[in-house]
């Protein structure tokens, strides 16, 4: 096969009735992700574009728990326009985000899925710097042997996006 029809075909790969499938949601629609039971998110990738003012996201997941318990999944902990910041309770970790983005106020409410094991508890944990400037695509890796537990973002209408850093701890048996 030619290489110029190899490329055709990935790239036509990439969609599927209308979804990107290098992305989680599409821009203007809801997100939700979880990852499998005893995992957490160890990537985190957005890219933002003007026209629906909106982001999509991307994420992966690593083994963190032999049997995760104690799951549960917040409340919308951001109004819109508003700053966010969420911890996950003391010893338990992020493994889901869920949004709905209204067009109005061009801007995200956000819920996060937190779990733990009883053998897992944190330690030693700290904050990125942002990842992001306004209007720009990111890619963040949680550290290797931490976990991600943590998220702060502020909205601003003049870019009509958001900036983003994340916290995230080692773990110590409990």
């Amino acid at each position: 096969m030619k290489r110029a029809n190899v490329f055709i075909l990935l790239l036509a790969g990439v969609l599927v009735n209308g979804k990107d499938l290098r992305w989680q949601n599409n821009y203007d629609e809801p997100l939700f992700f979880n990852c499998n039971s005893g995992q957490s998110i160890s990537h985190i990738a957005s890219e933002h574009h003007n026209k629906h003012e909106d982001r999509v996201w991307d994420f992966r997941c690593k083994a963190t728990f032999d049997s995760a318990t104690n799951c549960f999944t917040s409340s919308y902990v951001n109004g819109f326009d508003k700053p966010l910041s969420y911890q996950c309770p003391t010893s338990q970790v992020i493994t889901g985000m869920h949004s709905y983005h209204e067009n109005k106020h061009e801007d995200r409410r956000w819920k996060f899925t937190c779990c733990g094991a009883s053998n897992f508890c944190t330690d030693t944990c700290q904050w990125t710097n942002y990842v992001n400037s306004f209007d720009e695509a990111f890619a963040f890796d949680v550290p290797s042997n931490t976990y991600l537990i943590g998220v702060e973002s502020y909205h601003e209408n003049k870019h009509e996006d958001r900036r983003w850093k994340y916290q995230y701890c080692t773990r110590r048996s409990c």
